[in-house]
């Protein structure tokens, strides 16, 4: 697949960590020019990223201000000069507490980052793709985009929106040279699913109890994944929900 990256442009949100970062290797060390994406500083994983010579450029961006994301994608594009590839990965989980529970405070900071973020995103990044006729889009969604989980009503509720957002949105552009499916992680050795075992340990047992694989997944497993859709190999699929969950969405 390296031969297929060579020089592309790769957007990744969420890159710091988990997923994100392990796409942002993949991505570029088959030589695609990555722009990493995040609220936080990135500094030390670019400094490690680019001992290997990788071409990674950080983006310090909140997915949830349309105003930022405008500005990040014409600021690629006047540094790189095109937008090939981009997954939308921004994201962050609700506390787990029943759905009644949870305060507007946590709904609406999960619905401007994992719906509304990726919303956002899609947004420019199409205009950009118009203009360069093509491109490929990868939203993350989740197992629980197809699923139900306790304690993660807002948090679902966005994952089964960024499906129908990705499906629909595949229909408008298929005819223009845009290809948008999503990806569905399972359970995922990520700082954000570690932290979710940590604050309660008996969902670690249930959780694998479900998995036919045995095992959590591990972030690589879902970038080699994201860019097969981005791939040349992935060209007659668009508008798909592909489930990297270890069987776990099969019962």
């Amino acid at each position: 697949m390296k031969d297929c990256f060579k020089n592309k442009v790769v957007l990744i949100t969420g890159a710091a960590q988990g997923i994100g970062l392990a796409t942002a290797q993949e991505f570029a060390r088959v030589g695609a020019n990555v722009v990493m994406a995040d609220v936080v500083d990135m500094k030390e994983q670019i400094e490690e990223l680019t001992k290997s010579g990788y071409s990674l450029t950080p983006y310090i961006c909140d997915v949830s201000e349309e105003n930022q994301v405008q500005k990040m994608v014409k600021d690629i594009v006047e540094k790189f000069g095109s937008l090939d590839c981009a997954f939308n990965n921004a994201g962050v989980q609700t506390p787990q507490r029943p759905m009644a529970d949870i305060t507007f405070e946590e709904f609406d900071k999960t619905v401007n980052v994992d719906f509304r973020g990726v919303w956002n995103c899609m947004k420019y990044e199409i205009e950009q793709m118009l203009k360069q006729n093509g491109g490929a889009i990868v939203n993350t969604s989740s197992q629980g985009g197809v699923t139900g989980f306790p304690g993660q009503a807002a948090y679902i509720a966005c994952k089964h929106a960024v499906i129908g957002l990705t499906r629909t949105a595949a229909i408008d552009y298929a005819s223009k040279g845009i290809r948008i499916n999503a990806v569905l992680p399972g359970v995922i050795l990520t700082p954000m699913a570690k932290d979710l075992v940590k604050r309660n340990p008996e969902i670690e047992k249930e959780l694998l109890r479900d998995i036919p694989k045995g095992r959590m997944g591990e972030p690589y497993e879902i970038a080699h994944a994201v860019m097969w859709l981005c791939s040349p190999y992935s060209t007659f699929v668009d508008g798909a929900s592909i489930s990297v969950d270890g069987g776990f969405t099969i019962h």
